[in-house]
């Protein structure tokens, strides 16, 4: 009579299966339901009623988490190969059709976002008017196949080996400062000189903030670090260049943040002749998971930007 019941509502049950997978993937009820786009209550009600038909209890539930069982995970363990090999179907299938169309989850870092990607995604939009894309600014690092996104755009030196990574161009670091703050201070004339200025730089884990420049002609020397002494230090490149452009010092931000501001005449180089390093990765990549298969509307995206970002961020 048992199985009979589980036979007769295997429909139901399917369901329910898979919202208890995203509820593994995703760790807590309120981050599954909206993974699902669903209410919070509509998700516990789900697996309540999973848990009453299976007659077993799927989910340990506690004021701060959520833990899957023993039943629970092995449930969800055995479960979640066969729903990705039907989203994969479906895309196969949805493919068929023959141009890029559907959602596109995208994940990037703040300032890039801002500054470089939304510019250029309208183009995109308009070329795809099938395919929606998602964006998700974060400088979180996010785990895209737990979270379900598509594609990352990455700021790095070293992409992750787990995914598929595509080079969109490279990248450098630059120093910069307003022309009325180097009227004031003096503009720098060597490493050295930096010892006397407000440097306004990008938080790290040593104790000292320091900056290390190599010079571009080896005749002008060798590899400096110069210790730092500054009034601001930010985790994010937009605030270090808007805090240079009100004068306030001078910054050192990766190239794609000081762009427009260098092209305008607004902020100015500081020692043209050195290479800051170490500080900001030096290369822009997009990655994806690997998978048998790669949507359409994913493949025409990343096509898309290694076109669009190709000349880099030079002057």
């Amino acid at each position: 009579m048992y199985e009979k019941k589980i036979h007769d509502r295997v429909h139901e049950l399917w369901g329910h299966v898979h919202w208890l997978t995203v509820l593994d993937q995703q760790g807590s009820f309120t981050a599954a339901a909206a993974r699902l786009g669903v209410s919070k209550a509509a998700m516990s009600q789900r697996i309540a009623e999973l848990e009453r038909l299976a007659d077993v209890a799927l989910v340990q539930r506690t004021t701060r988490s959520v833990r899957l069982t023993e039943a629970g995970q092995r449930l969800a363990d055995q479960s979640r190969p066969a729903f990705e090999q039907i989203a994969q179907s479906v895309a196969q299938v949805r493919d068929l059709a023959g141009a890029p169309r559907g959602l596109v989850r995208l994940t990037a870092p703040v300032a890039l976002a801002r500054q470089q990607l939304v510019p250029r995604l309208s183009e995109f939009l308009r070329q795809y008017p099938d395919v929606r894309v998602e964006l998700n600014v974060s400088d979180r690092l996010v785990s895209l196949a737990t979270e379900g996104f598509d594609l990352a755009i990455r700021h790095t030196t070293h992409p992750p080996d787990t995914h598929v990574a595509w080079t969109l161009c490279s990248t450098h670091s630059v120093l910069v400062a307003s022309r009325a703050y180097l009227r004031r201070n003096g503009a720098p004339q060597q490493p050295k000189d930096l010892l006397g200025q407000n440097c306004l730089h990008y938080p790290r884990s040593q104790d000292k903030p320091a900056w290390t420049l190599e010079p571009r002609d080896a005749s002008l020397g060798e590899r400096v670090t110069v210790q730092l002494q500054g009034s601001l230090a930010a985790n994010n490149s937009e605030a270090l260049r808007d805090a240079a452009l009100d004068g306030l010092g001078i910054a050192l931000l990766p190239d794609f943040t000081a762009q427009a501001a260098l092209r305008t005449g607004k902020l100015v180089e500081v020692l043209p002749g050195w290479t800051p390093v170490g500080s900001f990765a030096d290369r822009l990549y997009a990655i994806r998971p690997y998978s048998a298969h790669v949507p359409l509307a994913v493949s025409a995206l990343v096509k898309f930007l290694r076109d669009a970002f190709a000349p880099g961020f030079s002057r």
